[in-house]
């Protein structure tokens, strides 16, 4: 049996919306022991601030009585985050570490809120992390101590895959890349399937093909050693139909140009926000 997930103490978490809840969702299915955790977030829906009550989960506690935690995880929307933080600061002990999953919000705007010295992971998850197959990237700022950041990356494995990385200025063609990605193939299943009605299709039809087309190419990519451009060579016979199609998407200003400007146009607002 797998040892339960333990971060060494208390853990509070700011924000349970979508990416909040499905993260902690995620922890307790791993074993962390409900009673070290905390969640503020006053707009939680009855039912579900019941549910995590039953479970042991202290929900909205007084924070005077919750103690230094080990973890707090900043889960709040980016407009949140000067007055949140205000609220949690006091809690935080030399040893808490803060882990933001906050989009545009950098190390050192988080810093400038909390005690000096406080360690920081920044990290960006992207939505499939609601059905435990998201990827995140993550940033430690230069406090973070090695079991710090043992600790923040079993939290944030909890729904998916994780990648660290040693720069932040990389954090916004990350958010680019994995951050926003799931909409771009989102829109890809869109687009074959409009395509599909176009060659005349019925658009209904046209559709549960391009859904179940994307959503079994990517299983096996999933569970597949091989490099995505092998996959893609082993389905392409010479000269028939899906060569004719690629010989389209692979042209100068195909699918990768097209792909090259949507990333950089992206990672170019990433960096708006977080300024």
């Amino acid at each position: 049996m797998a040892e339960a997930l333990d971060i060494g103490g208390k853990l509070l978490l700011l924000g349970a919306g979508k990416m909040g809840g499905a993260m902690l969702e995620g922890w307790l299915k791993l074993g962390l022991d409900p009673a070290q955790v905390g969640v503020i977030d006053p707009h939680l829906p009855p039912e579900i601030a019941g549910d995590l009550t039953i479970k042991g989960v202290a929900v909205n506690p007084m924070l005077a009585s919750f103690g230094t935690p080990a973890v707090v995880l900043l889960a709040i929307k980016p407009q949140m985050m000067d007055v949140a933080m205000g609220s949690v600061a006091p809690l935080f002990g030399s040893d808490t570490l803060a882990v933001s999953i906050m989009a545009g919000k950098t190390i050192a705007s988080i810093a400038a809120l909390l005690p000096a010295g406080t360690a920081i992971v920044r990290a960006m998850p992207n939505t499939p992390a609601a059905v435990g197959r998201g990827i995140t990237a993550a940033v430690p700022n230069a406090f973070v101590t090695a079991d710090q950041e043992r600790a923040a990356d079993a939290l944030l494995r909890a729904t998916g895959a994780v990648e660290w990385v040693a720069d932040e200025s990389h954090i916004d063609a990350v958010t680019a890349v994995s951050g926003s990605g799931p909409a771009y193939v989102f829109h890809l299943v869109e687009a074959m399937a409009e395509a599909g009605a176009a060659a005349g299709l019925p658009a209904d039809l046209a559709m549960r093909l391009a859904r179940a087309t994307v959503a079994g190419s990517g299983e096996l990519l999933h569970q597949s050693d091989l490099q995505a451009a092998t996959l893609r060579q082993n389905v392409t016979s010479p000269g028939g139909t899906t060569a004719a199609a690629l010989e389209v998407l692979m042209a100068e200003n195909g699918l990768t140009a097209l792909m090259k400007r949507a990333v950089e146009a992206a990672r170019r607002r990433a960096g708006e926000l977080a300024s």
